[in-house]
């Protein structure tokens, strides 16, 4: 497709793949107002020439505009694109919103549009990528609603519904009834299988979530963010071979892609390859609305016990920070503190400490259920060493995300209180969760979400505290463990 002002030029070929031979082409120049009746003249076109039987129903579904302002639909594709990158990093949750949020103003009637805002909201809510407020809540459900109540037997809409009973509510139940329901209107979405994959996950169904996370790549090969998930349930089940092959796969499709060779990065340091980790990272230069992937820089110099490389470049990004980053903002001053810490600079990690502790705090009132806010708020406590707050946030976030509920991210604040343990004088507490962490798949609390592996424990400047107990010392040498 080429466009010049309000017109479109559109090239089509019909190549039979298995011998390469061509079977027809044809070109159409429209208005771009036309764009649609061009879709519907090409899908028919290339029926007729495979010789297909269309069905009134699906001569309908041809035919059907999703929106008569162009604007709106250029704005739809503009978000569509930020959903479907390798990392659904804050960047990309802030684009996609903006745009989609865009389109529907364009355009009230715009169904399509409200589903996808709906999906882009819940995905932000869940991986956080948006900031978890009771509002976002609010929007991913009223998009849904909307769609639904504009075109009820929309796909799209179907998918949206279930996906905010399971982002926003961990309602597996409801959820699954409409994805059910939208495989009905959408049967060869890989997304829908995705997304039966992410509540297998959660719900501690590691095979099954595997199978359906294989099912979404038969049915679209190519889509780097569902090979990124993939990656991803392989990382937290400590496969880090399969999950490398996943990667390689996302960096034949889009080379050089940062937030994938960051998690190569993660994984290296994972298995205790420092010198690999360091060779991935040396490539990339993440700016600050990239967090994951600029922290696994950060843990990288922390890991290395050589700091001080790293530190120069936390104070530039912080120096002014973008308010749209939030609470991560004073989860960066968290790491610039560690950073501090481990080269040896005490008062300035106590003083960075403080603010990202006053940075961070104000955030809860419209949070009070981000268990990852209080998460960094408990390791900024046992950093300034109040012991009594560490602990007690630590207790609070593993209410708000127990692991009978959420089998990837309900380990997360046992991984803190592990961290607190060790560095507060507490070794039987913090071994007695490292033994059950190191039993189990889940998201790790840092950075790239990976889990802690044996390696890590070994290199990591936190549990230094606990480098003389044999029981750490047990944990600490053997093998990497496999759920």
């Amino acid at each position: 497709m080429q466009r010049s002002g309000e017109v479109v030029r559109v090239n089509v070929q019909l190549i039979k793949a298995a011998n390469d031979s061509h079977l027809w082409a044809d070109t159409y120049d429209r208005r771009l107002t036309d764009i649609f009746s061009v879709e519907s003249e090409v899908a028919k076109t290339i029926a007729d020439h495979l010789r297909a039987k269309i069905t009134g129903q699906e001569e309908q579904i041809i035919a059907a505009k999703p929106t008569d302002n162009p604007e709106a639909y250029d704005a739809y594709l503009r978000g569509l694109a930020y959903n479907v990158q390798t990392t659904y990093t804050p960047a990309n949750a802030l684009g996609a919103q903006k745009y989609l949020r865009e389109a529907v103003r364009l355009d009230p009637k715009f169904a399509l549009s409200w589903a996808l805002l709906s999906i882009a909201d819940a995905r932000g809510y869940i991986t956080q990528a948006l900031e978890p407020t009771v509002a976002l809540r609010e929007e991913t459900r009223r998009a849904a609603d909307t769609a639904l109540s504009l075109q009820p037997n929309l796909g799209e809409a179907l998918l949206a519904a279930g996906n905010y009973y399971y982002a926003c509510l961990k309602d597996y139940d409801t959820a699954l009834r409409y994805f059910e329901q939208a495989r009905q209107f959408l049967p060869n979405n890989s997304q829908i299988f995705a997304l039966l994959a992410s509540i297998a996950r959660r719900r501690g169904r590691w095979d099954q979530s595997e199978s359906y996370f294989n099912q979404t790549e038969q049915l679209d090969p190519r889509n780097v963010n569902l090979l990124g998930q993939h990656a991803q349930l392989y990382i937290e089940r400590r496969r880090f071979p399969e999950a490398l092959r996943k990667f390689d796969r996302v960096l034949d499709i889009m080379p050089g892609d940062v937030d994938t060779l960051a998690a190569k990065a993660a994984i290296a340091q994972a298995e205790g390859d420092l010198p690999r980790a360091s060779a991935l990272l040396a490539s990339i230069h993440p700016p600050a609305d990239d967090p994951q992937a600029l922290e696994t820089q950060v843990y990288q110099a922390i890991l290395e016990r050589r700091p001080a490389q790293i530190i120069p470049r936390l104070k530039e990004l912080l120096a002014k920070p973008d308010p749209a980053l939030g609470y991560v903002s004073g989860e960066l001053r968290f790491y610039l503190g560690w950073a501090q810490e481990v080269a040896g600079d005490h008062t300035a990690a106590q003083e960075s400490w403080r603010q990202a502790r006053s940075e961070q705090e104000p955030f809860l009132k419209e949070q009070p259920e981000n268990f990852a806010l209080v998460g960094n708020l408990a390791l900024t406590s046992m950093g300034l060493g109040d012991k009594a707050a560490a602990f007690k946030l630590t207790e609070q976030a593993m209410a708000l995300i127990p692991s009978g509920k959420d089998a990837v991210a309900g380990p997360i604040p046992i991984e803190i209180l592990a961290r607190v343990s060790a560095r507060m004088g507490e070794p039987d507490r913090a071994v007695a969760a490292l033994e059950k962490l190191l039993s189990i798949p889940y998201d790790g609390a840092l950075a790239q979400n990976v889990p802690l592996t044996p390696a890590l424990l070994r290199l990591d400047p936190m549990f230094d505290p606990l480098r003389n107990d044999p029981r750490f010392q047990k944990l600490a040498a053997s093998p990497t463990p496999k759920d």
